[in-house]
């Protein structure tokens, strides 16, 4: 079969132009934080829920509140607490005294954007509620499934681990998110914008707030997702991906036999799923209609850095998730 990568490119061209205006609209009130922007529109993009860690501050909860306005999408934010409970996220059935008949109440799950927040301050049953929705796309209340919508993203902040008061997420729970995005503090210039734009609005009463304009519609992402299923992956680009993955589970037949007593478990199949379609996102995004190895090589980190597990070995030299997916990157032959 002949695959047009002309007409394919043109297409994804007109539908990926509103792309630029909701970045310029983020931008207007986001400074800095361009990646993680980024991978928050890949995950919007393909349908897979992204995990984002760094300290509080960084702008996450505004990234995701000001993107959810850019789209007309309904945004809703659960902080996660020791103390929530499943049914403060999913909802839950209430009983009315006066008609003697029992009524659902949705929980905040139910929106098109929601940022839960400091999911690792939470106990394992809440996060095992979220994780099973975002996964099963549906909840059941009562005796009642529902289907949550079509457009629907968990954007899910965490505390770094070591920090007091948090519960780590189970291996096969972080599994199900499509992209682990680290989040830094911003560079020096970002930090004075930052300080001119915000100190005189919290000492004078918060000011006049920029005002976001909603520049598309979530039919509109939904349509572009469907483009995006027709971006060209070339045969030796998704061989390149298979071989990323299985260096993972097998260093040394990749040439990296130093590495074989330092991951505990590789990158399961879900992960060469992951980089393929957010490698075609990344290339939507960048207005092409066909994959490079440099789209793979962009997105693999925030793709493979909560599927590569460490050994004990690995902890005790501080070798990084981070460093190891490098050192494959860096050693497989690029096509």
């Amino acid at each position: 079969m002949t695959i047009d990568v002309r007409a394919i490119n043109d297409m994804v061209q007109r539908e990926s132009a509103f792309l630029d205006a909701v970045r310029d609209e983020v931008r207007r009130v986001v400074i800095g934080q361009d990646a993680m922007v980024e991978r928050v529109l890949i995950g919007l993009l393909v349908g897979g829920h992204v995990l984002v860690e760094g300290v509080p501050g960084l702008a996450k909860t505004l990234t995701v509140n000001t993107l959810a306005k850019t789209i007309d999408a309904e945004f809703r934010r659960i902080q996660f607490t020791p103390d929530l409970l499943p049914a403060d996220v999913v909802g839950t059935v209430i009983y009315d005294q006066r008609t003697g008949q029992f009524s659902r109440k949705k929980g905040p799950i139910f929106a098109n954007l929601v940022l839960a927040d400091e999911i690792n301050r939470a106990p394992a049953k809440v996060q095992s509620a979220l994780l099973e929705a975002m996964q099963e796309r549906q909840v059941t209340i009562g005796d009642v499934t529902e289907r949550l919508p079509e457009l629907f993203l968990v954007l899910a902040t965490q505390n770094p681990i070591e920090q007091e008061g948090t519960y780590p997420l189970a291996e096969a729970q972080v599994d199900r998110f499509l992209l682990h995005v680290n989040v830094g503090y911003p560079k020096a210039e970002e930090e004075r914008l930052i300080m001119d734009r915000m100190a005189d609005r919290q000492l004078l009463g918060g000011g006049q707030e920029i005002e976001v304009r909603k520049v598309t519609t979530p039919a509109q992402i939904l349509e572009a997702r469907r483009t995006i299923g027709h971006v060209y992956v070339d045969e030796k680009i998704k061989d390149y991906i298979v071989r990323i993955v299985m260096a993972t589970r097998d260093p040394r037949d990749a040439g990296l036999p130093d590495l074989v007593d330092m991951i505990a478990h590789g990158a399961s199949p879900r992960a060469t799923i992951a980089l393929n379609v957010a490698a075609r996102a990344h290339a939507f995004l960048r207005h092409r209609g066909y994959v490079t190895p440099e789209d793979v090589k962009a997105i693999g980190p925030d793709v493979l850095r909560h599927r590569v597990l460490r050994t004990y070995e690995a902890e005790a030299e501080e070798l990084t998730s981070d460093a190891i997916v490098k050192r494959i990157f860096d050693t497989l032959e690029v096509p």
